[in-house]
């Protein structure tokens, strides 16, 4: 009797033990409790099994974290680069133009600095940044700039694209903006300026009172960091969120166009608002997630991987903690918004890839099913299906009955 209550207790335990694991297994798949194993999407829980290194710290609908584009590079859609310094949009721009794997590649010559990037079907660019069609917009125009001027321009560029309107998807890269700081400082220290900058806003640019500059003579070469964090006319300081908040909502340059804590506010909402509304973003902390997130959104393919290099001039900079305080306190917009991204970046990151993972098991599912079915089949013996056995054979299985 006890022998048999234990068997009993092991059958139990195994039983247990092994719905357990296929729980682990198939459960974070499942969508319960919706016709055809679908469910709403807004009701849909992505992270059934959430990552133990990352939380959740914003909500985001499915329709913000879906990025999956019909990008016809055939057809009248461009993608714009929106390049803000010191964020390792070169690396990328150069990515765009020399490492994408495309029916007609990008013609990079020795020598030129710009690359020039077809369509398959027609001699009209794809691709609108630095290195394609130049700074034709004005050197690292903002978001303000290229939305009013990227049209213009490439109706100039191709006038027989005129008759049908195009698609713009609007791309950019983020970064931590102490590190940012820090290399854009180091940049200027060593003669940097972009002072061609046009900050073009309203049909105009801005005048010498509503921006004045921050040294005296051609550049600010050798400038110490605390000169740097000292200037109040500083573009550096918030530079992610302006350039990709809606200036001409906030009166542009004019720093008395409304208080300042209205301002700062409309800009970080604008920016925030922006960076959802585009195509694709990326963060320089994260090259392999930027890398697998644009491909999935564009359905391009890189030809090379790409690196990470923690290694920046930045990141030799060595600063106290007070100094990094005065840092982040002058970019509270850029570390708001930056958190903001990151947030956002991750988890479109995490929800693709759980995508890809539960078609992935459903494919692998009918896979086996389809190889089950084939297996129960009868196989076919010697003799042809449906023979009718003859009469002689028929005599010698009564005989040994």
């Amino acid at each position: 009797m006890v022998e048999r209550a234990s068997k009993f207790v092991l059958v139990v335990a195994g039983s247990v033990c092994f719905m357990l694991i296929l729980y682990q297994y198939a459960g974070p798949g499942l969508s319960l409790g919706a016709p055809g194993g679908r469910a709403p999407p807004d009701d849909l829980d992505l992270f059934p099994t959430p990552d133990p290194h990352y939380e959740k710290k914003y909500y985001f609908p499915v329709r913000e974290l879906e990025r999956s584009l019909r990008f016809d590079m055939k057809g009248d859609d461009v993608i714009v680069f929106l390049h803000i310094q010191k964020t390792g949009g070169t690396t990328f721009g150069r990515h765009l133009v020399q490492n994408v794997r495309l029916e007609v590649p990008c013609d990079c010559r020795p020598g030129q600095k710009k690359c020039t990037c077809y369509r398959p079907n027609r001699r009209e660019t794809w691709l609108f940044s630095r290195f394609s069609t130049g700074w034709s917009c004005g050197l690292h125009a903002d978001w303000t700039e290229l939305t009013n001027c990227v049209p213009g321009v490439l109706d100039r560029r191709d006038p027989a694209a005129l008759r049908t309107p195009r698609k713009f998807y609007y791309i950019t890269l983020l970064r931590d903006p102490v590190s940012r700081y820090l290399s854009e400082w180091r940049h200027v220290q060593r003669g940097a300026t972009w002072k061609t900058s046009l900050h073009m806003c309203d049909g105009r640019t801005p005048t010498p009172e509503e921006l004045p500059p921050c040294y005296e003579g051609t550049d600010w070469s050798g400038c110490t960091l605390q000169e740097f964090m000292d200037c109040p006319y500083n573009l550096a300081n918030n530079r992610q969120v302006r350039m990709l908040a809606d200036l001409s909502l906030v009166g542009c340059y004019n720093l008395s166009f409304i208080p300042e804590g209205k301002r700062a506010q409309l800009l970080l909402e604008s920016a925030k608002k922006n960076l959802r509304g585009m195509a694709f973003f990326g963060l320089t902390e994260f090259q392999r997630k930027t890398q697998y997130l644009f491909e999935r959104t564009f359905n391009l393919k890189f030809i090379r991987p790409f690196m990470q290099y923690n290694s920046t001039r930045a990141g030799g900079v060595e600063v106290d903690e007070d100094t990094i305080r005065r840092i982040e306190e002058l970019n509270d917009l850029d570390m708001q918004l930056y958190d903001y991204a990151k947030d956002l970046f991750q988890q479109r990151y995490q929800y693709k890839r759980q995508l890809e993972r539960r078609e992935q098991r459903l494919k692998s599912r009918e896979e086996r099913l389809l190889h089950r079915a084939k297996e129960a089949l009868p196989r076919e013996d010697t003799e042809e299906p449906g023979r009718v056995p003859t009469e002689d054979y028929m005599s010698h299985i009564i005989e040994k009955w």
